[in-house]
């Protein structure tokens, strides 16, 4: 009874510091407002009319938002962007930094073997236990991309093998 007190304490304590997405209606916030609402960012970008604020929330998360700016600081709109909708639009040949400019920020990266890239991976909410891959190459040039089971998908079907 006690762990339940204390995870219900740590819960509410960690809440009230900063929010998982971004309030219902953030239009007309200002910058400070927004990262007091959702922590800070993972990154701060500079894009056509203000600054886009990253709030990937992974690694186990399964949303990255974007929230935009205008050039007073003032929210404008926010996004989740790990979509179905966006990982089609990620094609080999494309860079690095075209990729994080779409998706933001992985959730977690594994090194190939030999130095042959890295292969970023991407939580996104589906029923179907996958995750968005991107097979990077060592010159930052994306070599391919799709879908993969998710390792703890993995794990639970070779768990209880007769």
């Amino acid at each position: 009874m006690r762990m339940f007190w204390w995870n219900l304490t740590v819960g509410a304590l960690l809440s009230a510091c900063s929010g998982y997405g971004p309030p219902k209606d953030l239009t007309g916030l200002m910058a400070d407002q927004v990262v007091a609402a959702m922590g800070p960012p993972d990154a701060q970008r500079v894009v056509e009319g203000g600054t886009r604020l990253e709030f990937p929330r992974g690694p186990a998360g399964r949303h990255t938002w974007f929230v935009y700016l205008d050039a007073s600081g003032r929210a404008t709109r926010a996004e989740q962007v790990l979509t179905e909708e966006n990982f089609i639009r990620i094609n080999p040949g494309m860079s690095q930094d075209d990729v994080l400019l779409l998706l933001g920020r992985p959730g977690e990266v594994q090194g190939l073997a030999r130095s042959r890239g890295t292969v970023w991976s991407y939580r996104y909410e589906n029923n179907s236990c996958l995750w968005f891959q991107i097979e990077m190459a060592q010159d930052q040039i994306v070599r391919s991309a799709g879908y993969g089971e998710l390792p703890e998908c993995r794990a639970r079907d070779t768990a209880f093998v007769p």
